[in-house]
């Protein structure tokens, strides 16, 4: 049986900054790849046991933060992308990338839903080149 959140391509264009999936459903997703940065759900990342996570201070990425350098398959569930900072740690579920795909189809299903979408997360007021 096919699910939504399988994936039938994985694409990491690093030269344009991208990740692309091709859904078994024959959905296509295109992540640039500061949005997976800022998404990063890591511990150090997003915070744990109550602490805040370092992009909860952060007002911008580097450059070199959301480079993609390489993408690993973790199982048959997630990718882990390397970025140019060396920052590794990130596994991004299948089921939480198409969740929150950014096309304008998906992104008014949320809002219809009621649910968070990319433009509402905290990074939407964050930006790509600081100094930190």
């Amino acid at each position: 049986m096919l699910s939504a959140t399988d994936p039938a391509r994985i694409h990491a264009d690093r030269a344009a900054g991208t990740l692309t999936i091709e859904w078994r459903d024959e959905h296509h997703t295109t992540y640039p790849a500061a949005t997976l940065r800022w998404l990063c759900p890591c511990a150090y990342c997003r915070g744990e046991a109550g602490l805040p996570g370092w992009l909860d201070s952060a007002p911008s990425l580097t450059s070199d933060q959301v480079r993609l350098v390489d993408l690993a398959l973790v199982g048959q569930y997630a990718v882990a992308p390397t970025w140019g900072d060396g920052h590794h740690t990130g596994f991004y579920t299948f089921t939480t990338l198409r969740a929150m795909c950014p096309c304008d189809e998906c992104s008014a299903n949320r809002v219809a839903a009621g649910t968070p979408t990319l433009g509402s997360a905290s990074h939407a007021s964050h930006e790509v080149g600081g100094t930190r």
